[in-house]
C-alpha cells in the first residue's frame, strides 16, 4: 500500500466522483481508477459502489476513510516537523472555528499569524462544535475553536479559552423583559424560542441544561447564523438563550441573566488532537493564541468574538 493510493482513495471519497477527483489531484482517470483497484484488490474488498450517476462508500470503504485520513495527516505532520526543525514553518494550517467563538478574535489571530508564518498556508472552515470536534479528532483539522461538550479523549484534547453563564435575550416588549429577577427554566419553558443547529454546541448545552432542570421547550425557529437569530428575536418572534456575549452583537435587545438551569455554562476551547499527534503550525497558532496579545487576536477574559 502506497500514500498515493491512499491520497487517492480519499479525494473520491471527499468528491464522491471519479472525474472530479482526478482533475484535482491533476492525474488522468483511467490512473486514478486504476490506483483504487490495487488499493482494492490488497484489501480484497471493494471500497466503492459506482453507478452511472455517482459514486458511494461501501462499509469498507467508510472503515478505511477515518484511517486513511489519519495516516496522512500524520505524514503531513512529519514532513512539517522536520522543517520546523529546518527553522520554516511550511505546509497547512486547517482550522475550524463556530460562529462567534468567545475568547478568541479568529480573523486577527490568523492575520498575525500569517505575518509571522508566511509559508504557511491557511484553511478554514466554520461549523458547529459536534462536526468540529470530529473533523479534529479524525485528523481533517489541525485545531478547532469551539464549545466544549465532552471531557478529554485519547483523541481529542482541549485548551480553555474563557466561559460564559447562559443569558435569555428578548425584545423589549416582550413580557419576560419587565422580570425583576434572573429567570428560571420554568419560568421560560412555555416560551417559543429561537435557537441554532442541533450540532452547535450553544444549542446542545441549552438542550442538556433545560434537560437537566426537567424542562420542555419549544424550538420553532431554527438558525445557522448568529445575526440570523439576533434578528428574529429583534422582530419579537422568540426568545434565546445564548452565551452572554452574543448580548453585546444587539445593545437593542433585553438581556436576562437566568438561574436553576444545570450546567448552563457556555466553555469554549481550542481543540486539538493528542500532543504527538500536533502539527508544528497548530502548536505555532496555540502559542500565538496563549501570549494574550490583543493585537494577536489572544486570549481575552470578556470573550471576543
Amino acid at each position: 500500500m502506497e500514500l498515493r493510493h491512499l491520497q487517492h482513495f480519499v479525494a473520491v471519497a471527499e468528491d464522491r466522483h471519479f472525474t472530479r477527483a482526478a482533475e484535482r489531484l491533476m492525474v488522468s482517470q483511467s490512473g486514478l481508477s486504476a490506483s483504487i483497484r490495487s488499493l482494492e484488490r490488497e484489501l480484497r474488498a471493494p471500497l466503492f459502489v459506482r453507478t452511472t450517476r455517482r459514486v458511494t462508500l461501501t462499509e469498507a470503504g467508510r472503515a478505511l476513510l477515518a484511517e486513511a485520513e489519519r495516516i496522512l495527516a500524520q505524514v503531513r505532520a512529519a514532513h512539517e516537523a522536520v522543517a520546523a526543525v529546518q527553522g520554516v514553518l511550511r505546509g497547512t494550517l486547517s482550522l475550524g472555528t463556530e460562529q462567534c467563538i468567545a475568547g478568541v478574535r479568529v480573523a486577527r489571530l490568523l492575520a498575525a499569524f500569517r505575518r509571522r508564518h508566511p509559508d504557511v498556508e491557511i484553511r478554514l472552515r466554520q461549523a458547529g462544535s459536534g462536526a468540529l470536534a470530529e473533523e479534529v479528532a479524525a485528523g481533517r483539522l489541525d485545531l478547532a475553536f469551539a464549545y466544549r461538550m465532552q471531557d478529554d479523549t485519547d483523541q481529542l484534547r482541549s485548551v480553555a479559552l474563557t466561559s460564559e453563564p447562559m443569558t435569555v435575550l428578548c425584545h423589549p416588549s416582550h413580557p419576560l423583559a419587565t422580570a425583576g429577577e434572573p429567570l428560571t427554566p420554568d419560568a421560560v419553558g412555555g416560551e417559543v424560542f429561537v435557537d441554532f443547529h442541533p450540532d452547535w454546541g450553544p444549542r446542545r448545552i441549552t438542550d442538556a441544561a433545560f434537560a437537566a432542570a426537567g424542562v420542555r421547550r419549544t424550538v420553532a425557529l431554527e438558525v445557522n447564523d448568529v445575526h440570523g437569530l439576533l434578528d428574529l428575536v429583534d422582530e419579537n418572534l422568540g426568545i434565546a438563550a445564548v452565551p452572554r456575549h452574543f448580548r453585546h452583537k444587539r445593545p437593542s435587545l433585553t438581556a436576562l441573566p437566568v438561574r436553576g438551569a444545570p450546567g448552563a455554562t457556555y466553555e469554549s476551547v481550542a481543540l486539538l488532537p493528542p500532543a504527538r499527534g500536533t502539527s508544528p503550525a497548530a502548536r505555532a497558532l496555540i502559542t500565538l493564541l496563549e501570549t494574550r496579545d490583543g493585537d494577536t487576536g489572544g486570549i481575552e477574559a470578556n470573550g471576543g468574538a
